[in-house]
């Protein structure tokens, strides 16, 4: 199930001045942190692809206990919270999971979930941008973001789910 986060639709991204390498360098200078191997490693495999994941998903991809490179489970945490309190990922919650997705670099989107098969599908849809900003104006509030996850049922779980006729059906 979690293995089909993974997905990529291919957002284009956006031109940054600095790498988020670079941003997180600021993040943590600015709070009196060290810029440890450990979190760079992280922060290397995150944004070596463009993919939604989960903590366990990315553990699955470092190196194993007692190989070079290894960081432990509550260091990955950690460093998951302090890459979205840099602004470099967005976290949200699917099916009581966390699920992280660059922010950093990308434009804002929505999503699509399948609740059968667990793909979460980006898009972007200018007529999205259009509608927050007339229902912020009417309730007079002034809009930063949002995040929309449209839930359902994607064509090819709807397609499978279809049972075939058999004989005793008919009878």
């Amino acid at each position: 199930m979690a293995a089909e986060l993974n997905k990529s639709v291919g957002l284009t991204p956006i031109e940054m001045a600095r790498t988020a390498g670079q941003r997180f360098e600021d993040y943590l200078q600015s709070r009196g942190m060290r810029n440890t191997e450990q979190r760079r490693n992280l922060l290397d495999v995150v944004f070596s692809s463009h993919e939604h994941f989960d903590a366990d998903q990315l553990i699955e991809k470092l190196p194993s206990k007692g190989s070079e490179g290894y960081v432990s489970r509550p260091t990955v945490y950690r460093a998951l919270n302090e890459f979205v309190d840099a602004g470099l990922l967005r976290k949200f919650e699917l099916e009581g999971r966390s699920v992280y997705e660059h922010d950093y670099g990308y434009p804002q989107h929505d999503h699509l979930y399948c609740s059968k098969c667990s793909s979460l599908i980006e898009f972007q849809d200018d007529r999205m941008a259009e509608i927050r900003k007339q229902v912020a104006a009417e309730h007079h509030f002034q809009d930063r973001s949002h995040r929309l996850i449209i839930t359902g049922v994607c064509e090819p779980c709807r397609k499978s789910r279809r049972r075939k006729r058999r004989r005793v059906d008919l009878i």
